[in-house]
């Protein structure tokens, strides 16, 4: 098994915390890692698979994995050479990702992913990031933990698109971890991704994909925060609620014990 990765992105709902937890789904029998809300992608990097598929809505995501995978030693290099105080902060995010080229593209993303407020991943009406820089956003990652996450990114195939897009890969004996942004009707949920992020109109086709999963003869677990909405999709399913706590929020105050769904369509122990 090649080593685990430390995962080198910052972001947003992170499950580093639980990965002990979601990581006890993955079974030696299972052939292949399936995540369609690629993000940090912290369980791929923590289980470590021989084989992966990993997609996201975020394009620029995508071909940061696509670098780091084909250029990790070079793109650190850079990474580490850029100063990380305000003014430089604000010339990498005004700069035009479709003037740059491919490599540069994906260390601005890095970059102001490491050093943006909170690792969040916001962009205005127009589709340009506009994070502020964070006051402490701590040190990088090692060159040993990105060229290991390269090293894992070999195997892995790599899809930018709508979570359906994904899931077209799905095949007999893989492991499809899904964990969407959370579509809640009854209270404001933070838009990650900008409009066309995953919200309460996608529950739909969401439910159809879980079906299809288990139609092939794969399994799945879904992470969701306690709401209406989980607890439908919850129905016919293996399920529990538990207790986690909030380690990123737009404000202190929003760091609290809140509760959120592990979904399955195989049992979960403690039921």
């Amino acid at each position: 098994m090649p080593p685990r990765g430390k995962p080198f992105l910052r972001w947003a709902g992170s499950k580093r915390k639980q990965l002990t937890r979601l990581g006890s789904f993955w079974a030696a029998s299972h052939s292949r890692y399936v995540e369609p809300f690629a993000g940090s992608a912290c369980l791929f990097f923590e289980l470590a698979p021989a084989s992966a598929v990993l997609g996201d809505l975020n394009r620029d995501l995508i071909e940061l994995y696509r670098v780091v995978r084909d250029e990790p030693e070079r793109l650190y290099r850079r990474l580490c050479r850029i100063a990380r105080e305000v003014p430089t902060y604000y010339r990498w995010r005004s700069l035009n990702p479709k003037s740059l080229d491919r490599e540069t593209r994906a260390l601005r993303f890095l970059y102001l992913n490491r050093n943006c407020f909170n690792g969040i991943y916001r962009t205005n009406t127009n589709g340009e990031f506009n994070v502020p820089m964070g006051r402490r956003p701590g040190e990088y990652f090692s060159k040993n933990d990105l060229l290991n996450c390269s090293r894992l990114l070999q195997t892995t195939t790599l899809i930018a698109g709508d979570f359906t897009k994904t899931l077209e890969h799905v095949k007999q004996g893989d492991f499809v971890y899904l964990d969407p942004p959370y579509a809640v009707k009854s209270r404001r949920i933070f838009r990650e991704y900008g409009k066309t992020t995953f919200d309460t109109s996608d529950i739909f086709r969401f439910t159809n994909g879980l079906n299809a999963i288990v139609a092939r003869g794969a399994d799945f677990l879904v992470s969701y925060a306690d709401c209406a909405e989980s607890r439908l999709l919850a129905l016919g399913w293996h399920s529990v609620r538990l207790p986690i706590r909030r380690h990123v929020a737009g404000f202190a105050g929003d760091r609290k014990l809140a509760y959120e769904w592990l979904i399955s369509n195989r049992p979960i122990s403690g039921q």
